[in-house]
Order: C-alpha cells, then sequence, then structure tokens
C-alpha cells in the first residue's frame, strides 16, 4: 500500500499472492512454527470474538464508500455477492441474473407473501422479489445503500412493494413467510451466530422458511486475516460449517436444504478484479494511489483464497418445522427452468 515493494518484468499483485496460497508447507516446517501459528490463531480469535459494539460502524467502514466505485466492477445490478455461473464463460451479468434466480427459485415465493431480507445492499434482490409479487421488508445500515436502493425501487415503480429499513436486524421484529439474507453472516461475528439465527428463528411465520448465503470456510473455525480485518471488512469472519450448524442445532431449527458453491466465487471475483484493474485510474481519481493498491490487494487475496484457498460458499434453507419446505429438491429445478422460460421452450418442442 505505501508504493514499496516493486513487481517487476510484467508480474502482478496476483502472481505474487498465488505464490503464498499455492506453497504453504514452509510455514509448517518447524515444530516453533507450527505451535506458533497455532497460538498467534487463538489469540487473534478471542480478540475477533470481543470486538462488541461496533457492527454498524465497521459495516459502514466498506458500504458507505462511493457507489461510484462499485460501480467500476460490479454488474449493473450493484450484485455485491458470490454469482451463479452456469459455465465459467458465463459474463458477471449472466451470472449474477442467474444468482437472483437460483435463490427465488429457493424461496419459491407466492403473490402477497411476506419477505425479509437481512442485509439488503443495493436493492436488487429486494427489486426482484417484488417483481415476483412479494411484500418486501429489507434492513441495512448504510444510509449509502439505502438511498442508492430506494432510488432505483422508485424508478422501477416497486415502492408498494419494496421498502428498506434502516436498523440493525437485532432490534427488528416482525413475521414473516419468507426470511433470505445474502452476504451478511460474513457480519455477525465470532461467537455471536446464536443471536443472528435465534432473530431469524422468531421472525418466521409458521410454515416459513429462510434461505441463508454465505462465504464459509471447509476449514475448522478460525479468525479473519489480520490485513482484512484492519483495512476492508472490521470485525468480519466467514464462518466454518461446524460453527453454523451447532449453532443451528442449538436453535432448534430444521436444514432443509444445504448447498455449497465451490468455485463461483473465484469466477466472480476474478471478473470484479478484471474489471477494477481496466478502470484502475477513475478508482485513482476518486481515491487515491494508496487506495488502489489496498483494493488490488484485497481482490487478488480473496480470488486466489476461492481458488487455492480454504473458502467458499454455502446457501442454507431453514425452517422451524420438517415439512416447511418440499421433501425432494425438484422444486428449486422446476422453479428455476421457468424463471428462465426454459419450461416453455421445452412445452413447445414436445407438440412438434
Amino acid at each position: 500500500m505505501a508504493g514499496t515493494l516493486t513487481l517487476e518484468d510484467g508480474s502482478t499483485c496476483l502472481d505474487f499472492i498465488t505464490l503464498f496460497f499455492i506453497n504453504p508447507a514452509p510455514m509448517g516446517l518447524y515444530p516453533l512454527q507450527h505451535r506458533l501459528s497455532r497460538l498467534w490463531e487463538r489469540l487473534r480469535r478471542f480478540h475477533q470474538g470481543h470486538m462488541i459494539g461496533r457492527t454498524e460502524r465497521d459495516v459502514r467502514h466498506h458500504y458507505d464508500l462511493s457507489t461510484d466505485l462499485y460501480r467500476l466492477f460490479l454488474d449493473d445490478g450493484l450484485n455485491y455477492s458470490c454469482a451463479y455461473y452456469r459455465t465459467p464463460d458465463d459474463t458477471l451479468e449472466q451470472a449474477q441474473a442467474a444468482k437472483l434466480d437460483h435463490i427465488l427459485a429457493k424461496l419459491d415465493l407466492k403473490p402477497g407473501m411476506r419477505v425479509l431480507e437481512i442485509g439488503g445492499g443495493w436493492g436488487s434482490l429486494a427489486m426482484r422479489m417484488g417483481e415476483a409479487g412479494a411484500e418486501v421488508t429489507s434492513l441495512n445500515v448504510s444510509p449509502e445503500q439505502i438511498a442508492v436502493a430506494e432510488a432505483r425501487v422508485a424508478e422501477a415503480g416497486l415502492e408498494r412493494t419494496v421498502r428498506f429499513v434502516r436498523q440493525d436486524y437485532r432490534t427488528f421484529s416482525g413475521k414473516f413467510d419468507r426470511i433470505v439474507s445474502v452476504g451478511m453472516m460474513e457480519h455477525v461475528g465470532i461467537g455471536r451466530l446464536d443471536g443472528y439465527f435465534a432473530k431469524v428463528r422468531d421472525c418466521l411465520e409458521p410454515g416459513g422458511y429462510a434461505m441463508i448465503h454465505s462465504i464459509g470456510r471447509m476449514a475448522p473455525p478460525g479468525s479473519a486475516g489480520p490485513f482484512i480485518l484492519k483495512y476492508i471488512f472490521p470485525g468480519g469472519y466467514c464462518p466454518a460449517l461446524s460453527e453454523v450448524m451447532t449453532s443451528v442445532e442449538r436453535l432448534g431449527l430444521w436444514v432443509c436444504d444445504m448447498e455449497v458453491l465451490r468455485l463461483h466465487y473465484y469466477y466472480t471475483i476474478r471478473a470484479w478484479r478484471q474489471r477494477f484493474e481496466a478502470r484502475r485510474d477513475e478508482a485513482a481519481r476518486l481515491y487515491d494511489e494508496r487506495f488502489c493498491r489496498m483494493w488490488e490487494f484485497y481482490l487478488c487475496g480473496v480470488e486466489i483464497s476461492f481458488l487455492h484457498g480454504i473458502n467458499m460458499v454455502f446457501q442454507l434453507m431453514l425452517s422451524l418445522e420438517r415439512d416447511a419446505v418440499p421433501i425432494l429438491r425438484d422444486f428449486i429445478v422446476d422453479n428455476e427452468r421457468e424463471l428462465r422460460g426454459d419450461i416453455q421452450h421445452i412445452r413447445h418442442a414436445a407438440t412438434k
């Protein structure tokens, strides 16, 4: 970030970070180094687990940056979470549209259903659900994002079905047929999953269910990297599945479905990095050179962590009753095909 590291002969920040991810063995060659690494990991986890009372400030640190910055590298819908790639050659726009369809297919929305969105971003998913006939309440603590989302909703004429509320989910109450949370659980923090899932449980109507989408770890519980914590996502933590499942069990929720997306976020962040690099000069005019180097290191690091590291994305469907979600996953595929128009094509072909 200070500009004192020189990358020569066409090498890049991505090349530099890749070297460390694909050569992990030297860090554990010496017994003392191995013991020190485990000790530091435990200390970091303890420290991070005691960062209380800072959630809104931490979230706004990242999401209240200029929306013009995010427009440089996100898709037109400003979707800032893992896309859904049917093939690695899909465009970012295609993959983000597919992600929204995939989530709607899982939610199995019917007109008039009341939906709570925990963490609304810039509004694309809320708008998509509103277009499907749902009545959407979307929670967010970022005034910058809410302002943009409300303008988009007004332009689309969805004010009667989609509303944004600036409020921490922990202080919110209500009952809903569906709850959806995409890219929010990463901000809950170590040791606070019970409170998060308790809120999901308490806001569900009988017969309703929730769809949770989050970055996770395929490794045991740990902590966030010091760079990410200090400069990018203060207070952030991507939980291990063991932590998530233990919390869900304590809260008495049924896990009706779980899907693990492994390489999808690698493809997503690769597209973000490439777009950011192509418009780097514009980013430097918005902020400065130091910020651009910081952002490059962030994007390169998370991209490679989804290719060679321990990160992945999971989607859970949670309910109070065992039969709230259809017992076969076929409904997801059927809904998704209908959303994409495939059913009409199949029926047309069958009549020939």
